[in-house]
């Protein structure tokens, strides 16, 4: 990339932004001259019931132990410390229903729920150590379900309420749940979609084989109609809105299972993702205070994220609510009743930290700037991305367009196994370079490696190779629910040796050391013995003014092992959508990155197949570019998308 006026290499932070940023430069030194030191101090920063006498424990690899001997309350250090320390009229959530209604609830009123919550589970007889299964949408009920499980020590499994029957109930079973709290249904594009339904169907999935279940907790959403089995079913309006609103929480160990999550979109057996207390609290307490530069005072934060996904159980309620955050919680889509509905949210409550995904961004940029121009976006300061790298088109468009050419964006690398952003920009430190993930976390230590587990060097197309974490987090998982046979083999095994962590994400450094993730090994293609990542190819295709949005696969080749298949959508405003478009675009990758790069086919497409947490599923466009019978397509928002596809594509 070449710098110009126009796109410079790095952006920097104001002096402003700096000047009153969270922290300086010296915390990476600080970090890594003592480590334990360090994460003792970010501890600190929670309520402990019992301090811990160690901070790690690595004599049990690959399971860490991390504040050995500390005892706390997960939800007491969310909810109940902010109201004792006298900012209990704090609100915690701006509540935003899809419909248009909406709800403020304060920390006081947070732990009163909760509390009720508490009581409740009590009254069913769930004692610490017992799973709770939730399967619920964007509503408070959903945080205030995760917190009193939190309360009582019963680790909860949430599983997105987009699952099908079937997924949830291998969820279930996995865990053995003895409760699932559910709703009647939830709102979707103006129309209410069941869930209590789901779970019905759920547990009959196996006829005569009974599910580990109990009973079924439903809140009321919708007011639709639903089935009921009496002496199982029960109403939240019932039972848990009248127990009584005071609970005294009690402490657990610092290494007691917090939550399972299971990992999706996988063929056979999802994996069980367990996550402990002390270490994973103060890991998403800690990052989310550096890295997005929150100030509780004066912030209004928004993470974009389904709670039912990792990203939502850390930046939503785990790590915003122990740090005291006022944030927004929105239930629907982000173009219901329109396109502008984020934009009217942002200024509503005005935001000021805006946490969404490359994805969503393009989509924005698909639909056109002058839907965010409308609306007064002032307040952000700072912008985050997750989930998939996002390219330097888009990056720039977010920056220039939603944070008004100034605010930083911290583009944050993390996994569901790592429980917290383990690389990212500071935003009042890092001189940002648009489509990098930059350096590590002060406290967190990653390399990039060979096949031998030799360090790559910087700068040179071969330098492409594996990341690796060298070193325990206190936010790691501490295994595969069930089976730690399999979490071994899954993560450790492929540099046991060393002792490393295999992420399976490829990445490079780059002249200066600054680090830049590739995408998964497996969206790595190897055409005629060349590595060339998946996410180049797209953020190219991307930086051309007619494409709006872009996926791209490795699909079989007698000649040279794998061709590059690319599936685009174009921009309104692109005057040829034919041959010549596809052959500009081959050109355009050709030149951005090599001609062994040229895609092989280019399909114009109207959508991409996307699950609905936004994730492209690149696995089924494989299927479709290499003419195979599609695999599951039950996660997909839509999964007619294919039909549409096939209908539009052009070569």
């Amino acid at each position: 990339m070449t710098e110009t006026a126009d796109h410079p290499d790095a952006y920097p932070p104001s002096a402003e932004f700096a000047a009153a940023a969270n922290v300086d430069a010296g915390i990476y030194e600080r970090a890594a001259q003592d480590r334990e030191a360090f994460w003792a101090e970010q501890a600190d920063c929670l309520h402990w019931h019992e301090r811990w006498n160690q901070v790690l424990d690595w004599t049990d690899a690959p399971v860490a132990k991390w504040f050995v001997g500390g005892r706390l309350n997960v939800a007491y250090n969310c909810v109940d410390r902010h109201v004792l320390e006298g900012r209990g009229d704090k609100v915690a959530l701006h509540w935003e229903g899809e419909p248009g209604d909406s709800r403020t609830i304060t920390y006081s009123d947070l732990l009163a729920e909760v509390s009720r919550a508490a009581n409740y589970l009590t009254e069913l007889g769930l004692t610490a150590g017992d799973r709770v299964a939730i399967y619920m949408p964007m509503i408070p009920e959903t945080i205030v379900a995760m917190l009193a499980c939190a309360r009582l020590g019963l680790p909860h499994s949430l599983v997105f309420a987009g699952f099908s029957p079937t997924a949830l109930r291998q969820r279930i079973d996995d865990a053995e749940a003895r409760l699932v709290i559910t709703v009647d249904g939830q709102w979707r594009r103006g129309t209410p979609a069941p869930l209590k339904e789901a779970v019905d169907e759920a547990l009959l999935a196996k006829g005569d084989v009974p599910s580990s279940v109990e009973h079924v907790l439903v809140v009321r959403r919708v007011g639709t109609e639903v089935e009921w089995t009496e002496g199982r079913d029960l109403w939240w309006h019932e039972t848990v809105a009248q127990a009584d609103p005071v609970h005294e929480a009690q402490a657990f160990d610092a290494e007691h299972p917090l939550f399972i999550l299971y990992t999706s979109g996988t063929t056979g057996k999802p994996k069980g993702i367990l996550h402990t207390s002390g270490g994973y609290l103060t890991q998403t307490s800690y990052t989310h205070r550096v890295v997005f530069d929150h100030k509780p005072e004066t912030d209004v934060y928004w993470c974009t994220a389904d709670v039912g996904w990792v990203t939502g159980h850390s930046y939503i309620v785990y790590g915003p609510l122990a740090n005291g955050a006022t944030q927004v919680l929105y239930e629907g889509t982000p173009n219901f009743p329109d396109e502008h509905r984020h934009w009217q949210t942002i200024e509503k409550y005005g935001v000021t930290i805006y946490y969404t995904a490359p994805t969503l961004v393009r989509t924005f940029m698909k639909w056109g700037r002058q839907i965010p121009d409308a609306h007064d976006l002032s307040s952000i300061r700072v912008l985050g991305s997750v989930g998939e790298p996002i390219n330097p088109e888009a990056w720039r468009w977010y920056r220039d367009v939603i944070g008004s050419g100034t605010a930083p964006i911290v583009d944050t690398w993390w996994q569901t196994e790592t429980g917290a952003i383990m690389i990212s920009p500071l935003p009042g430190i890092t001189a940002t370079k648009p489509g990098a993930a930059m350096t590590p976390v002060p406290g967190v230590s990653a390399a990039v490696v060979d096949e031998e587990g030799k360090t790559v060097r910087r700068g040179e197309t071969e330098a492409n190779g594996y990341l690796v974490l060298d070193q325990p987090w206190p936010s790691m998982l501490r295994g595969i629910w069930g089976d730690m046979e399999r979490y071994r083999a899954t993560y450790w095994d492929r540099f046991a040796d060393q002792g490393w962590y295999f992420a399976g994400d490829g990445a490079k450094l780059d002249v200066n050391g600054d680090l830049w993730v590739l995408g998964r090994v497996d969206d790595v293609m190897n055409v005629s013995g060349h590595r060339i990542s998946t996410a180049e190819v797209e953020s190219a295709l991307v930086g051309h003014s007619g494409v709006a949005e872009a996926a791209v696969v490795g699909a079989s080749d007698e000649t040279t092992g794998q061709g590059i298949v690319a599936f685009v959508i174009l921009t309104a405003e692109a005057t040829d959508t034919g041959a010549t478009m596809v052959d500009e675009l081959k050109a355009e990758v050709a030149r951005e990155i090599s001609p062994i790069a040229r895609p092989r086919e280019i399909h114009v497409v109207p959508e991409l197949p996307k699950t609905r947490s936004g994730k492209i599923m690149r696995r089924l466009l494989r299927d479709v570019a290499e003419g195979r019978e599609l695999g599951d397509t039950s996660t997909l928002v839509d999964p007619q998308v294919f039909e549409s596809i096939r209908a539009g594509r052009t070569d």
